[in-house]
């Protein structure tokens, strides 16, 4: 390697690669079980490359001792995968609409492989999955997590060691967020069961001998159906108004 560069540039890549590479482990469409590994690897070593001499100035020197070297690789590493961890936790938002949203509209039974984990997960959590990873790379705020990793050594510096008490909070409340949020993106469809559920149950108190069963669940569906139709692009519009703030913090 001393022919094409210094032990001290190798070791600067080695650095950036280990937090970008945890970091596109979990970074939401890079990270999809659809992708081959030997593509993630490529994209980080590639992107390592091109990030090194922005972030040269803000990483540590080469250490002289091999057990210190491998802390601090091992240190960016899980700050790069905590990173990631953070996205796919707002992606967690999308997952619990869809999860609400499809007992709401008595289509949990509704299984279907989700392409992005390559797991059976209800329809509507796997439709709206791919609508927040579509919008997110359609409007180009994949760029706006990238320039967030790299504002990320001026919050963690390199070989400093993990702040422990700044990440435990940081992962709280976007944890409690992200929960808060799926619920409010849910929240036409929480309104809707109540007040059809309530009709439902005048109509069986007055009509004892009407099959109430036959008749609403079909009537559930079409008009769950319809409410999201409806309602999709307000949720999807909220979702990424959340998102673009979030990844915000972070620039």
């Amino acid at each position: 390697m001393e022919h094409y560069a210094l032990a001290a540039q190798v070791y600067g890549v080695a650095l950036v690669f280990a937090r970008l590479g945890g970091f596109l482990m979990n970074m939401p469409g890079v990270s999809d079980r659809g992708v081959p590994v030997m593509v993630r690897l490529a994209f980080a070593f590639t992107l390592s490359l091109a990030l090194y001499p922005v972030l040269a100035p803000l990483l540590p020197p080469e250490p002289k001792e091999l057990s210190e070297l491998a802390a601090q690789i091992a240190i960016e590493s899980i700050l790069g995968l905590i990173f990631g961890l953070f996205l796919q936790l707002f992606m967690g938002g999308l997952a619990v609409a869809g999860e609400v949203i499809s007992l709401q509209t008595t289509l949990a039974f509704s299984q279907t492989v989700n392409p992005l984990e390559a797991q059976p997960s209800t329809s509507i959590n796997s439709f709206l999955s791919l609508i927040g990873v579509t919008l997110i790379f359609v409007t180009d705020v994949h760029q706006v997590f990238l320039a967030g990793l790299v504002r990320s050594y001026h919050m963690f510096p390199a070989g400093h060691g993990l702040p422990l008490v700044d990440l435990n909070f940081l992962m709280i409340r976007t944890f409690s967020e992200t929960f808060t949020l799926g619920l409010q993106l849910a929240a036409p469809f929480i309104v809707f069961s109540m007040v059809y559920q309530t009709a439902l149950g005048f109509v069986a108190k007055t009509m004892p001998q009407f099959q109430i069963f036959f008749i609403s669940t079909p009537l559930t569906v079409l008009f769950g159906l319809s409410l999201l139709a409806l309602t999709v692009g307000a949720i999807a519009g909220v979702w990424m108004d959340h998102l673009r703030d979030f990844a915000g913090q972070w620039i």
